[in-house]
């Protein structure tokens, strides 16, 4: 049975339908997503915390059908650190740009080849900024946040009775210089 609660990621009164977007002038925005939005937006990029989050810019008509957004993401996130799991702040910051174009169609179920234009997108229905602003989110994430200071431990694996390689046998040239200063003092 489906759920009669709304989408908290879907807030219609960001929701813009493009038949309705004019075509000779432009469209500003500013998203600023209500708590439960946010709410919703860090739960699902699995964050522990999420702060000033904004996406400010405008839709621009291109040619007589077409439309480029070009906007800045800003949000203050808190992810785990990599090696002691302590809370890190980091402050995300981008620039956002989509191609909406009519002439891009892609057959229903076919597979295409990933234009060289990586903003050019089909023109939709609607634009939803709420998405954009998560998918430029989960994008812009930082991979492996990482608290000052904080350096990885060194962790060895091997087989009963077979010796570890550590992070210094790896290194080949390191080996070779030590056999060089060797030689040198040897002469």
């Amino acid at each position: 049975m489906p759920s009669a609660l709304p989408d908290p990621m879907r807030d219609p009164a960001f929701v813009l339908r493009v038949a309705d977007l004019p075509n000779r002038r432009d469209t500003r925005f500013d998203v600023r997503p209500l708590p439960e939005t946010a709410q919703a937006l860090k739960d699902e990029l699995d964050l522990e915390g999420l702060r000033k989050v904004s996406l400010t810019g405008k839709i621009e008509p291109v040619g007589a059908r077409n439309f480029r957004l070009r906007a800045r993401l800003g949000a203050t996130v808190v992810q785990p650190c990599v090696v002691t799991l302590d809370p890190v702040s980091t402050r995300v910051e981008a620039d956002i740009e989509r191609l909406y174009s009519a002439n891009f169609a892609v057959p229903e179920g076919a597979e295409i080849e990933m234009p060289e234009d990586d903003t050019l997108e089909p023109l939709p229905e609607e634009i939803d900024l709420i998405a954009l602003l998560a998918e430029a989110l989960s994008l812009h994430l930082p991979a492996y946040p990482r608290k000052d200071g904080a350096e990885p431990a060194e962790t060895v694996f091997a087989a009963p009775g077979v010796t570890p390689m550590r992070d210094e046998d790896a290194r080949p040239f390191a080996g070779l210089a030590a056999l060089k200063g060797k030689l040198g003092k040897d002469s």
